[in-house]
């Protein structure tokens, strides 16, 4: 009799007490581990949020601590995706009559977008930037006899000198691709391809106009005469805005 007696009141017990677990007061909830979870709220990156927990006094949203910023500020000595600021175009054409539109306003950009007081220093990346990345099928020289041409897997690459090419038309091919050379947005940034079209163009393609446009020597030159057999002065290197 007594052990039934102290059965019931265990359960009872044990009854009371569950009961009052799952009860409580529901104007104010106990914290949350992850208030988002439980309150998820929609908003945009960086944007100045609206205390969407106010409805819960002992909540405190992650934002509130950071002046209403929704979003993370960039980890310090992080290193920039677009340290150049340029606006960069990632958005491939939508069909072949885009595409030719764009390739044929590429042609009138006459100067990349980086601070011309850096030529020589762009100069010097696009050209590493070239050799490890186009000269394969290019060449080192731009004539179009890398060793993946002279292997036999590719054929027709193009000798720049012959091309009417410009240094916005070669960024645009490096970043759109062209023929069977595919995009190379995914391996250079905005800015490199830049400086890779900077190279590319002053190096291979401004000597090819400069011997072009240079005035044919008079037939009765001498060579005392420096002024009629003097070379050519090959064409400035070009980045002016």
């Amino acid at each position: 009799m007594k052990n039934n007696i102290l059965k019931i009141t265990a359960i009872f017990g044990l009854t009371t007490v569950l009961l009052n677990s799952c009860g409580g007061p529901k104007d104010n909830p106990p914290l949350v581990y992850f208030p988002d979870m439980y309150f998820p709220v929609a908003y945009d990156p960086l944007m100045k949020a609206k205390d969407a927990y106010s409805d819960h006094e002992n909540e405190i949203p992650a934002f509130a601590a950071r002046n209403g910023e929704t979003g993370l500020s960039p980890v310090e000595g992080s290193v920039s995706q677009n340290k150049d600021g340029i606006v960069s175009e990632e958005t491939l054409p939508k069909n072949v009559d885009e595409y030719n539109a764009g390739y044929d306003a590429s042609k009138l950009v006459k100067a990349a977008p980086l601070k011309p007081e850096n030529l020589e220093k762009d100069m010097a990346r696009g050209k590493v930037l070239f050799d490890h990345t186009c000269s394969a099928c290019h060449g080192t020289g731009g004539d179009g006899q890398g060793p993946i041409v002279k292997s036999g897997a590719y054929s027709g690459v193009p000798v720049y000198a012959d091309r009417d090419i410009t240094i916005g038309s070669i960024h645009y091919v490096l970043t759109n691709g062209r023929n069977a050379m595919g995009s190379y947005a995914g391996q250079l940034n905005v800015g490199d391809r830049w400086r890779v079209a900077l190279y590319v163009y002053n190096t291979f393609k401004a000597p090819s106009l400069a011997k072009s446009a240079a005035p044919a020597a008079p037939a009765t030159a001498t060579p005392t005469d420096k002024t009629s057999t003097a070379a050519a002065a090959p064409e400035a290197k070009t980045n002016a805005k």
